[in-house]
């Protein structure tokens, strides 16, 4: 009779505001979690920043609350994975933080992923059209990796050269835990322009950029060791950082992934798989991820990127840039928001959720609710269009709003807001299947998308099912996964999805509203254009 204890694994998931730390067993059922807020520096203009030291301080208190909650032996813990916001993590020799902005504070050494001051070497780059630029979709992004160093060479030269690693953050925290400078194929590929199918980077890209000290140098401040995720990084924890988390010194920590990617490793494996369904994570910023098995090449879509997600398979990806964010700055306008505010605050939700609650408890679904605000339209592009339009110029349209200042007409605009974001989605599958990628299904994950009437809304506008999960933190059982392909629970990821991933539910879209959300769809790329148009002309 074997009674030896079944195995545990921790996913750690580093996120805009907060750091959370989850233990799942096997079945991929969360045990316990713990979360610590960390801070967001913003300001000037398009600048946000963060301290990688409060990070790594946040990761280890969670994943010791996070055991300690779970009451699990920490021997039980066969691996440990990481996933964090794909924001550039600037270090001096032994790893000692540099400040990256005006502030000089040295501890400010995160220019998050948000962070546009990047966006005139992004046009910069762009006007060179270079080859590496195919796989980014056409045209590179302010919030990817090679525009923001840009920006730190042309305005901070000496933290520039001084810097003696530039890390995605996900591969910092694997360097921290491990001792080991291995970077993530995913977030080399996906931010960096690394040639993933190829194996390599472009050193005439860097040349032409003007980044030519790291071609020179052979890339050894970016990354030299380039693997898959999940493959377990150097041998496993260090003394100091297990001593930190409370495990044991050794336990394997897999390489880790984009926080968004991680959502996608931990919902893919229902519906069919990643090749037949579209992985939506909906959070404070909304990302789409598509599998195919070859290469194709999406105008305004990211990618394609190969083995960045799933192993020997092609991603594109897409979202945007802010979207549950994009929703609280919405309903923050209105003029009942400050009473609804303290309403939510009293009931322990946030203002987005408690306005659909209150839908919810008037009796409204997702096709009446939609019906009501049928002459509000809403483009929610606050921070640009990320894609399909690859415009970070791009600004919000709201059309159709009156004098009315009631919760009431504060759930309206919500409504019309959340279909804004799924017009944005629908346009995204539409920009992809005239590229010949189709999908079946949308499976959703991340918090702002977690209620029941946003899920119908979601399916209803874009016009695709929309299928959920049992896992309570899909973003956090993705990073976890990762673990148990490190620790050898599962021989590799795409096997680990199948065994830790479980169907929840479906929502299929309303046959009653369809022409209408057609319709409002339309009406959505009209204001779309016609607001570029107004830009353009005013410039």
């Amino acid at each position: 009779m074997n009674n030896k204890p079944t195995p545990v694994v921790i996913g750690v998931d580093v996120g805009s505001g907060s750091v959370r730390a989850g233990v799942f067993d096997t079945s991929g059922t969360m045990l316990a979690r713990a979360t610590q807020p960390i801070t967001l520096y913003k300001g000037p203009e398009h600048y946000v920043e963060q301290s990688s030291s409060e990070i790594w301080d946040a990761v280890c208190q969670t994943v010791r609350q996070a055991l300690a909650a779970s009451k699990v032996s920490p021997e039980r813990v066969a691996g440990i994975g990481f996933d964090a916001t794909c924001s550039l993590v600037v270090v001096g020799d032994g790893g000692v933080p540099l400040a990256v902005g005006p502030s000089e504070d040295p501890q400010r050494n995160v220019i998050v992923w948000m962070d546009h001051r990047a966006t005139a070497q992004a046009e910069m780059i762009n006007a060179t059209g270079h080859p590496v630029l195919q796989y980014v979709g056409g045209k590179i992004s302010p919030e990817m990796e090679t525009p923001k160093l840009l920006w730190l060479k042309e305005n901070l030269p000496d933290v520039y050269h001084n810097a003696w690693q530039f890390f995605d953050l996900a591969d910092f925290l694997t360097w921290k835990a491990t001792g080991d400078l291995a970077r993530s194929v995913c977030t080399v590929t996906c931010k960096w322009t690394y040639l993933a199918h190829e194996k390599r980077w472009d050193p005439d890209y860097f040349r032409r950029i003007g980044l030519e000290e790291l071609a020179d140098e052979d890339f050894r401040r970016i990354g030299i060791n380039i693997v898959e995720p999940g493959v377990p990084c150097g041998q496993g924890l260090t003394a100091e950082a297990a001593d930190r988390m409370g495990l044991p010194s050794g336990t394997p920590v897999g390489t880790g992934i984009i926080d968004a990617h991680a959502g996608g490793i931990g919902t893919l494996g229902v519906g069919g798989g990643a090749v037949r369904n579209l992985a939506y994570v909906f959070g404070t910023s909304s990302c789409t991820m598509t599998s195919t098995q070859e290469p194709a090449f999406i105008p305004g879509v990211w990618g394609p990127y190969y083995s960045a997600m799933v192993p020997a398979l092609w991603l594109n990806e897409g979202g945007q840039s802010a979207a549950g964010a994009a929703i609280a700055q919405l309903v923050s306008l209105h003029p009942a928001a400050p009473e609804a505010t303290i309403k939510a605050t009293e009931a322990g939700v946030s203002l987005p959720t408690y306005l659909a609650d209150l839908a919810r408890k008037k009796g409204l679904s997702a096709a009446d609710a939609v019906q009501l605000t049928r002459n509000i339209h809403v483009v929610p592009e606050f921070l640009g269009n990320r894609s399909p339009q690859a415009d970070p110029h791009a600004r919000a349209v709201i059309v159709g709003l009156g004098m009315e200042s009631d919760i009431d007409s504060l759930i309206c605009l919500y409504i019309a807001g959340l279909c804004g974001i799924g017009y944005g989605l629908r346009q995204i599958i539409d920009a992809q299947a005239r590229m010949g990628v189709t999908v079946d299904n949308v499976v959703l994950s991340g918090g702002a998308g977690r209620h029941p009437l946003v899920r119908q809304l979601i399916a209803d506008a874009c016009g695709y099912p929309v299928i959920t999960t049992k896992a309570e933190e899909p973003v956090m059982l993705g990073a976890a996964i990762l673990g148990a392909v490190a620790g050898g629970l599962s021989p590799s990821v795409s096997h680990a999805m199948e065994q830790f991933c479980v169907l929840d539910g479906q929502y299929l879209p309303e046959a009653s509203v369809s022409e209408l959300h057609t319709l409002r769809y339309q009406a959505f790329v009209r204001l779309q254009n016609e607001a570029r148009l107004i830009r353009e002309t005013l410039q």
